[in-house]
């Protein structure tokens, strides 16, 4: 414990995540429980081809269906709205949520069909006749970066969103002067979050008032504004209710084309519509995939294994469209030496569009694959010297005294002690039994091996990447708020202006305000404005809501207590500088005091007692700006997130060579997140972020045919892990705070995900390693492991193995 979690009152303590108990008892609102009268539904007729043009579309069968009220197309549509947003500069890589003209993906929507219910709905999106004329398609990333491939966008020119290269540091001497060099390629296959609940949204317009409200279980930022600008409404013209539950997300439920489909359709039809995917719709065509990435990697380096610098080659395959995909790509900038004293790096950027589904933002948004082309790196190192994979690692950390640490892309770490975490899960884990447990194994016949990943989980949430990729994006501003008022009796009430996605806000708030005014959290409300009455908010994206939301509040309540005091120390006659606030009371030095009921109502009822110039009432609210975010990048150099946390894993698997499937045996993470707020929720987001990393690493993946047809359009085909894969997972906590922020907290939304697939993928290779195999793609099916070790597995003897 340190020394801000040792003087807490509420901070860091084992008090129960408020919300999880209305999700126990059934009590939580999510869009399919919004049943507005009257309202109509939707299907959504989709393309079957990965390019084609749209010759023609029927529905004459469809509309005479007894309860079917439209189907809208995209020709129609294109004249109501304007295209969805792209975060790069690409204004002919126009995107529609319905296609216009053209499909460009297997599973695009083309038509969308609106009855009575979802299930007339589907009935008559079946009868939809569409005529296609097939076209040329690509869907693989390498041969869409070629200028002679076939252009997903021909408008635009090539397949090509983003390429560029940055060096930071003198990356050419170094690799000179290293004693060797290596190089090699890692393929990250295209997975994604799949939540459990699907994305919905309910729109509805009143021509009265010209308000849309919609319901939506969204978590991305700026999502009003994007469904005003593509709606061509007036800002102040979308209503979000955010008082809508998440199921699930981490990032992919951005839902943009859904909502301005089911607005148009609202305002068309003056009646209320709701469109719920289905799991089919979802993962053929929700916009909710993830990273597809290639990289190549070179790593220069001394006899002793320091790492002098690297070469980083990342070929992203973002799908049909742009989006905010290739932002994937910049995010890892902030940490692209990891937790390593790498002196320099050069780092090439591609970002392609082909004939697949949409990539969108996925939990960690580009940072888990980077750190996997890292921690291989790290690893390839101590192969090649004969080294200890932990020692290499110790010998390249950043040292506890060298914080606040600049890397060479021009981030500043803000704090860390990576070798004492290191030296607790050891200690915790009994690193010379787990090497022994190994060897035993691999004497029985098993294969066995130990995985280490060292990660760095940027966070803060800041945009810098935006600009960093398209200079024409300014933005240096991503702020968050809140509220509080204290009303004439007494009670706190605190907003918060984003929506719940599961990542434990309303405790957060709690927290914080009542360790501010030290009264107990279970005793404040929490509630969720609408956007039309909330202040600024960039949403729980970018590991960022402990920092932002949780500073906001923090300074939000302090705002109150520093009201507090001055009506107190005004009615007592002494100076405010005399006045201490203690567990809601002001208390002065000759041992008088004015409990809070008494400042409440001095401040609600009393005017002529307060101090000159104040105003009635306790309210206050507070913006809060990221630390560190106040400078546009600038030689293609920029302080990318504020707060670095780190988790070390450490892990023991065990393969059956005659079935290639991995177990885990041993799983143990050290964790440091500076102060935690809640001990279970930063516990949950680690456990459920090791699922993640694990389901990437071996089982999840959004796979291809040769014809662009997605294989994985079900759970029977995309693996998920379940609890027989999930092995227990041992924590070890370190607090390590960070000086940027109000408590010393840094982000968690990331952990665990964002080490766990390097990890396993070490653990793996370690195994097979004495077979001659090294795995370089994830995910690693037990198809491909089972069919490397009987390639390998008949020239060596049961000794040797």
């Amino acid at each position: 414990m340190n020394a801000v979690e040792s003087k807490t009152k509420f901070v860091s303590t084992d008090r129960r995540v408020r919300e999880d108990r209305r999700f126990v008892v059934g009590r939580g609102r999510y869009v399919a429980d919004i049943d507005l009268p009257g309202m109509l539904h939707v299907a959504l007729v989709a393309a079957q081809h990965p390019a084609a043009r749209i010759v023609s579309i029927d529905a004459s069968r469809a509309l005479a269906l007894p309860g079917v009220h439209k189907v809208l197309t995209g020709a129609e549509l294109v004249e109501a709205v304007n295209p969805l947003m792209n975060g790069l500069e690409t204004p002919q890589v126009r995107r529609f949520p319905l296609a216009v003209g053209q499909v460009r993906y297997a599973g695009e929507w083309v038509a969308a069909v609106v009855a009575d219910t979802r299930a007339l709905a589907e009935d008559a999106a079946e009868r939809v006749k569409v005529e296609y004329e097939k076209l040329g398609f690509v869907i693989d990333a390498e041969e869409a970066y070629t200028p002679q491939s076939t252009p997903v966008h021909p408008e635009h020119g090539s397949n090509v969103l983003l390429d560029k290269t940055f060096v930071w540091g003198e990356v050419e001497r170094h690799f000179a002067e290293a004693d060797q060099q290596l190089s090699f390629r890692v393929v990250w296959g295209r997975n994604s979050t799949v939540p459990i609940e699907t994305f919905g949204v309910v729109a509805s317009w009143d021509p009265w008032q010209e308000v849309l409200d919609v319901w939506a279980s969204i978590q991305m930022p700026k999502y009003s504004d994007q469904i005003a600008r593509s709606l061509r409404l007036p800002g102040n013209s979308i209503r979000v209710h955010q008082d809508v539950d998440v199921g699930g997300s981490y990032g992919v439920k951005r839902g943009i084309k859904h909502s301005v489909l089911v607005g148009h359709l609202a305002r068309a039809l003056g009646r209320p519509v709701r469109l719920i995917e289905d799991r089919l719709e979802n993962m053929r065509a929700g916009d909710a995939h993830g990273p597809e990435r290639i990289f190549d990697v070179d790593v220069a380096f001394n006899a002793d294994g320091i790492v002098r610098s690297m070469k980083m080659r990342a070929l992203d395959n973002v799908g049909a469209y742009a989006g905010r995909a290739p932002f994937q790509l910049g995010k890892p900038i902030g940490a692209i030496v990891g937790p390593y004293k790498i002196e320099s790096v050069q780092y090439q950027a591609i970002s392609v569009t082909t004939n697949k589904t949409v990539q969108e933002a996925v939990r960690g948004f580009g940072q888990a694959p980077t750190n996997y082309a890292i921690e291989t790196a790290i690893d390839r190192v101590a192969e090649t010297l004969g080294l200890d994979r932990i020692e290499i690692r110790r010998r390249n950390f950043i040292r506890h005294d060298e914080f606040p640490y600049l890397i060479p892309s021009g981030s500043t770490y803000d704090s860390g002690d990576y070798h004492t975490v290191v030296d607790k899960v050891l200690a915790h884990a009994g690193y010379d039994d787990l090497v022994a447990e190994r060897d035993r194994l691999r004497a029985e016949g098993m294969l066995a091996g130990i995985g280490i990943a060292a990660c760095l989980e940027p966070s803060g949430g800041n945009s810098s990447f935006e600009p960093l990729l398209n200079d024409k994006n300014t933005t240096s501003t991503w702020m968050d708020s809140c509220r509080i008022m204290v009303d004439a009796l007494g009670t706190v009430t605190a907003t918060v202006h984003t929506t719940s996605s599961g990542q434990g806000h309303e405790t957060l708030v709690a927290t914080v305000v009542g360790e501010v005014l030290q009264i107990d959290p279970d005793l404040i409300r929490i509630v969720r404005p609408d956007t039309l009455s909330s202040l600024p908010s960039n949403s729980p994206v970018g590991s960022r809501m402990a920092i932002m939301l949780g500073g906001a509040a923090f300074k939000a309540a302090e705002k109150v207590k520093a009201k507090m005091v001055a009506i107190a120390a005004h009615a007592m006659g002494v100076p405010i500088e005399t006045a201490n606030y203690v567990d809601g009371t002001v208390r002065t030095a000759d041992g008088r005091e004015m409990a809070w009921e008494a400042i409440v109502n001095m401040a609600h009822r009393q005017f002529h007692a307060l101090p000159e110039g104040m105003d009635p009432g306790l309210a206050s609210d507070h913006i809060m700006q990221v630390p560190t975010g106040v400078q546009l990048p600038k030689d293609d150099k920029v302080q990318m997130y504020p707060c670095h946390s780190f988790e070390f894993h450490l892990i023991l698997v065990a393969i059956d060579p005659l079935l290639g499937k991995p177990e885990i045996r041993r799983y143990v993470i050290g964790h440091d997140c500076g102060t935690v707020i809640n001990p279970h929720i930063v516990r949950g987001m680690t456990l459920g972020g090791i699922a993640h990393g694990l389901g990437a690493a071996l089982l999840e993946e959004f796979a291809y045919d040769a014809e662009g047809q997605l294989l994985t359009q079900s759970f029977m085909d995309y693996l998920l892990p379940s609890s027989h894969e999930v092995p227990d997972v041992e924590i070890v906590h370190h607090c390590t705070p960070s000086p940027l922020t109000v408590l010393g907290q840094k982000g968690s939304g990331e952990s665990g995900y964002l080490g766990s697939p390097a990890a396993i993928s070490g653990a793996i290779n370690d195994a097979v390693r004495p077979l001659g195999i090294h795995f370089t793609r994830l995910p690693m099916r037990i198809s491909a492991i089972s069919d490397a070790i009987a390639e390998a597995g008949p020239t060596m003897t049961q000794e040797e193995i």
